[in-house]
């Protein structure tokens, strides 16, 4: 059963991650008020929580409750899969600095985004959704070499 609630708990932990990531591209826009900063900050909050369980319960899955971890070692695909998983990572630290350094905005002032954050906001969820997709794929047998 704790197979069950790892696997469960991966999905709903991605699930978890592109919604939050939804509200922050529904929310942002160069200039907001202080009021929509501080929900984009707790969007980003939920978007890290997220991502967080779906490494740990990835990690669980690789090491103890999914294939080998010989079979991971031994596809070409699980290994894009996290490639893309630590880019969209890296990727998410310039929006999260920015929506930090502004989420004490006082409720009726502006907040102020560069508009890089949008734009990497949209390259988040494109790569995010490709993730799925190479997750599907391995578990289908592609990318194996061993």
């Amino acid at each position: 059963m704790i197979t069950v609630i790892t696997h469960y708990l991966h999905y709903l932990g991605f699930g978890l991650l592109m919604a939050a990531l939804m509200v922050e591209l529904f929310l942002y826009k160069t200039s907001v008020s202080g009021s929509t900063a501080r929900k984009m900050a707790s969007a980003d909050a939920i978007y890290g929580f997220a991502a967080v369980l779906v490494l740990v319960t990835g990690l669980l899955n690789v090491f103890h409750f999914g294939k080998t971890p010989g079979y991971y070692g031994h596809n070409f695909i699980f290994h894009i899969k996290m490639t893309v998983y630590l880019v969209v990572f890296l990727i998410s630290i310039y929006p999260t600095i920015n929506f930090i350094k502004v989420r004490k905005t006082a409720l009726d002032a502006t907040a102020n985004y560069p508009g890089l954050v949008g734009r990497l906001l949209w390259v988040e969820m494109v790569l995010l959704l490709v993730i799925p997709l190479l997750g599907v794929m391995m578990a289908r047998g592609y990318g194996y070499t061993g």
